[in-house]
């Protein structure tokens, strides 16, 4: 495809059939300055045939299921209202992941798990210099944005320290390296024309590469632009224990493409590619606690681990027919936990034979679990707190796939004590007043800058901890009601201690109505009590906890 088409310089130079080969084909590229050639199998070419066709299946039943919300208001509904369709049963889902060229794993049958009842997290008491929207909890009306004060945006506790304008997608990340430098790392997946929503995707203006060594002035120092950092969708990842950072090319269903890593442990603000390799699958992605596993979520293709010891030469270990919308590991990277975003529910399992690299290791699941509100399961963090182990869960939309389900019961987040992995249970949940289905349903006509907004917006999107070990606070994007801080230090009773509403009349990207879409995964400074966040219409911003508001123990 030409430059001009993709409205930028792409760094796919050239696209040939492989020397004395009828099974790839080479492109070549640059990144950085360095030139880059690799083989692509002809059986991916052949793969993004069947993987429309799921995507078509999805689509039509996505759109099905919201004109029949939209046309019918008193349809069959579940306890949260809304409309529900028929059960896909599991041998058509598995026949659904053969069009990709998988089949389904063997899985524990789906266990649902009781919860306490549904209710919103008690309000935050904003302080001095706070700028608190009144009315619901969390939603933000029409009469609200022609208010004075949004001009400037609605804070709690929290205030701006800085902000860039290049609008950012799914996830923020921060490290300090080596040398003593310090820097974000943000996708500007959102930026591709209806990344979010759509199965199609397309480019976008690649990761950006922050130097944030005074935080109130940051400048992007570069911009990467491999194949998987123009395309990562949710799957930019870090680890900081080894400096690696991947992504994979990825969109709303999966997507066939490269895993690319580089290498940002010497010089952060410069990041130095190390590795393009083939993948059949993409969405999101995860790294072991250790660095030397990297983990791709495929959405509703394959779940892959390869082996990066070696970032020069990644290594495939093993793959699995799972549908996984996002994934995470335990601390000794035994456990993998899984998040099925078309069954909606929660795997655990045992990946104890590929992080020891036994050969043809396999996974079994420990439990597979689901709750009545189940809306699409985003990912899942593993952390520690008073020597008792949680999964703080969190979810997206008011949306799920099977069945058909369009509700009033918007994705938020929950805490799960998973002491016994086999049996875990709800303790908790975090959800703000306009999340519960009844104000949900009152709110769905407010304004917002995406479509389809009764499944879209206010819902939560990604959480983040400071810290796996006590972790005090989380932070949760919850699109268009902003970031969202609360307390967990007792994780059976969370409370809101924060948040920040960008202002929702700044220029907006690509035609998008006023709003806030926040969707990223925030990161931490905790000495500076900062947090890092971006907005998909108006770009990277730096807050700031107030020292009563951040809780230390």
């Amino acid at each position: 495809m030409s430059e001009r088409a993709w409205g930028f310089k792409s760094p796919l130079a050239h696209v040939k059939k492989a020397p004395g080969s009828s099974g790839a084909f080479v492109v070549s590229g640059r990144d950085s300055g360095n030139a880059q050639v690799y083989l692509v199998p002809m059986t991916l070419q052949r793969s993004r045939t069947r993987r429309a066709l799921v995507g078509v299946v999805l689509t039509l039943g996505l759109t099905a299921s919201l004109a029949a919300s939209t046309s019918s208001p008193g349809a069959a509904a579940g306890s949260g209202g809304g409309v529900v369709g028929p059960n896909l049963p599991l041998n058509d889902l598995e026949a659904m992941l053969a069009l990709t060229g998988a089949q389904l794993a063997n899985q524990l049958p789906v266990t649902t798990i009781p919860a306490p009842a549904l209710h919103a997290v008690p309000r935050a008491h904003c302080g001095p210099g706070s700028r608190p929207l009144a009315g619901m909890q969390g939603r933000v009306t029409k009469a609200d944005m022609h208010l004075k004060v949004a001009r400037r945006g609605w804070t709690c506790n929290l205030h701006e320290v800085a902000r860039l304008s290049t609008p950012g997608g799914f996830r923020v990340w921060r490290y300090a390296d080596a040398a003593g430098h310090t820097c974000a790392y943000y996708d500007t997946s959102f930026t591709g024309p209806a990344n979010v929503v759509s199965l199609l995707a397309g480019p976008t203006l690649g990761v950006k590469v922050v130097d944030m060594s005074n935080p109130a002035k940051p400048h992007v120092t570069a911009t990467l632009t491999t194949p998987g950092m123009l395309a990562p969708h949710e799957s930019l990842n870090l680890n900081t224990r080894r400096g690696l950072l991947g992504a994979e090319v990825g969109n709303g269903l999966t997507l066939p493409g490269t895993m690319d890593l580089y290498d940002v442990s010497h010089d952060c603000r410069h990041p130095a590619l190390r590795s393009i390799t083939p993948i059949a699958t993409g969405h999101e992605s995860g790294f072991s606690p250790d660095g030397n596993t990297f983990w791709v979520a495929g959405g509703a293709g394959y779940i892959y681990a390869f082996d990066v010891t070696n970032p020069r030469k990644p290594k495939e270990l093993w793959r699995g027919g799972y549908y996984s919308h996002g994934l995470n590991l335990s601390a000794d990277g035994k456990t993998l936990y899984q998040t099925d975003p078309i069954n909606g529910n929660l795997g655990i399992l045992d990946v104890s034979q590929i992080q020891e690299r036994k050969p043809h290791p396999k996974v079994t699941d420990i439990s597979r679990s689901s709750w009545g509100t189940v809306s699409i399961p985003q990912n899942s963090i593993p952390f520690t707190r008073g020597g008792h182990h949680y999964l703080l869960e969190f979810e997206e939309f008011a949306f799920r796939f099977n069945p058909l389900t369009v509700t009033d019961h918007p994705g938020a987040a929950r805490i799960i004590d998973i002491d016994n992995p086999s049996k875990p249970r709800i303790v908790s949940n975090i959800r703000l007043a306009v999340n519960m289905p009844a104000n949900h349903k009152q709110a769905s006509n407010d304004p917002a800058p995406l479509p389809a907004a009764k499944i879209l917006d206010n819902a939560f999107h990604y959480c983040a901890v400071p810290t796996q070990v006590n972790p005090t606070i989380v932070a949760c994007s919850a699109i268009n009601s902003g970031l969202r801080i609360f307390d967990i230090r007792n994780p059976l009773k969370p409370r809101e201690i924060g948040y920040y509403i960008s202002p929702p009349n700044l220029e907006r990207p690509f035609g998008l109505l006023p709003g806030d879409v926040a969707m990223s995964q925030p990161a931490f400074d905790p000495k500076r009590r900062e947090l890092w966040y971006t907005d998909a219409g108006s770009g990277f911003y730096v807050l700031k906890l107030n020292s009563r508001s951040w809780p230390r123990k």
